[in-house]
């Protein structure tokens, strides 16, 4: 059996594989902080991953005849039976088109979608529902700005400042608005706890900073940013930010109006809800003075056959038929997220994460990147690591095959940071409040053995 498992093994060249044990930043310095926030987040013997994991239907069976683990949350997060027929009874008993129809199937499916809307607008506190548009995703969110405020605000000289741990999705549209629009991107790279430079970020805003692209929380170090600090900076220089939130709107508490930023983006399938949709929040001045994003039905006033007039925020930027089913889905979602509580949710797994990391750290010659976790820095609940000459593709496969744990290996759309790392790509553990320990257990149990498993050829 395991030779017929070596055939299937792909191997990949690695462009630094020998990761240095005495690189590692393994230094065991949270247990004070873990300990006291276990009492905090457990309801008797009950944890919150042990109390909601029978919500996740998903969760319960075996995959390759090993009890599933799934440890790829950042990826994706699995839905709640609450999501699930939140949309099977939308496509059961009011499915049409929203917004065109008088009839009652249209007028329910409209007060539905429309409330999914001003669901999203209270759990991150926005002033008003007209703030957030709905999109395909946080990737088209991106995009939206990029092409509607940027095209239209930034002129040759202007400059763009981002970090070097950006997701592609927040660098390739600004690449392109650069190039089209004369802009400069200015990259901010890590400091020697593997976190973006706040400093050096700092010291880059200037008159000449015209925008600011951040992530919340880093889907690769698993760092997390002091947006407040950084708005305030650069909107003292006239600048605007637009944060990329979607590693930290499902797992904590987020307040656009406490964060003050400008744009913030998040996707429904990362916070238990479907597929296929996302949204973006802006300020209502600023979503007022953009240009439209797409042109059809929905997003118009007036159509005339040598011009259009178009409709006000949120409408203007939804064209055509909208993800009528998947918005009544991350309303579902919000409901259920917003039961548990975002701030439990978030005290539950920063219990989980500071295990993961300490569990991981008795791996032999394995190399973790990000900041170590402290009671002063926190990471999120998630574990980019390489183990000395072992591809991560190599020990995903292998732990999914021979072990049914689901984790993710490649770059995670974040060539750029990896290249800085001196490495093409990582292994990524990721957690969400419906894991255990008993998750963590069964993980570093099966990372062991697949670590000895390749050893043993050397």
């Amino acid at each position: 059996m395991m030779e017929g498992v070596v055939v299937k093994l792909p191997s990949f060249p690695f462009l630094n594989p020998t990761v240095s044990p005495s690189s590692s930043n393994c230094r065991l310095g949270f247990r004070r902080f873990s300990a006291s926030l276990s009492a905090a987040v457990k309801e008797g013997s009950v944890s919150l991953g042990h109390s909601t994991r029978p919500d996740f239907p998903i969760l319960h069976q075996e995959v390759n005849g090993s009890k599933l683990v799934y440890l790829d949350n950042a990826a994706t997060s699995q839905k709640p039976t609450a999501v699930l027929k939140a949309l099977q009874n939308y496509y059961e008993s009011y499915n049409s088109n929203v917004h065109r129809g008088i009839h009652y199937l249209s007028a329910k499916a409209t007060d539905e979608y429309e409330l999914a809307r001003k669901k999203v607008a209270a759990f991150i506190n926005a002033s008003d529902s007209t703030e957030i548009v709905f999109t395909r995703n946080a990737t088209e969110a991106i995009n939206l700005v990029a092409y509607s405020w940027g095209l239209s605000n930034l002129r040759p000289g202007n400059e763009i400042v981002l970090s070097i741990a950006e997701h592609h999705s927040a660098i390739v549209p600004w690449q392109i608005v650069a190039q089209k629009t004369g802009a400069v991107l200015k990259f901010v790279s890590l400091d020697e706890n593997e976190v973006p430079d706040v400093e050096e970020l700092r010291e880059t805003i200037s008159e000449r900073t015209k925008l600011v692209v951040v992530h919340h929380v880093s889907n690769v170090l698993g760092s997390v940013l002091p947006i407040e600090d950084i708005v305030i900076w650069a909107h003292a220089v006239g600048a605007k930010v637009l944060v990329d939130a979607c590693q930290s709107v499902p797992h904590m508490v987020v307040d656009v109006q406490g964060l003050d930023a400008d744009f913030l983006v998040a996707s429904s399938h990362k916070m238990c809800g479907p597929t296929g949709i996302g949204f973006l929040f802006g300020k209502s001045n600023l979503l007022s003075g953009m240009p439209p994003f797409l042109g059809g039905g929905e997003m118009i006033s007036d159509v005339f056959l040598d011009h259009s007039t178009y409709a006000e925020p949120p409408s203007r930027f939804e064209a055509g038929t909208p993800a009528i089913g998947e918005a009544i889905g991350l309303g579902a979602a919000i409901d259920y997220l917003s039961g548990i509580g975002m701030q439990k949710i978030h005290d539950y797994e920063m219990e989980l994460a500071n295990y993961l990391y300490e569990k991981l750290c008795s791996v032999p010659n394995i190399r973790i990147y990000g900041p170590k976790p402290s009671d002063n820095i926190h990471r999120a609940a998630l574990c980019s690591f390489n183990v000395e000459n072992i591809h991560p593709t190599d020990l995903a496969t292998f732990l999914d095959q021979q072990h049914g744990v689901a984790i993710r290996s490649g770059h995670h759309c974040a060539q750029p940071l990896h290249r800085h790392l001196g490495v093409n790509a990582s292994a990524r553990a990721s957690l969400h409040f419906y894991n255990t320990r008993e998750d963590v257990d069964e993980f570093i149990r099966s990372l062991d053995d697949t670590v000895s498993f390749f050893n043993s050829f050397k």
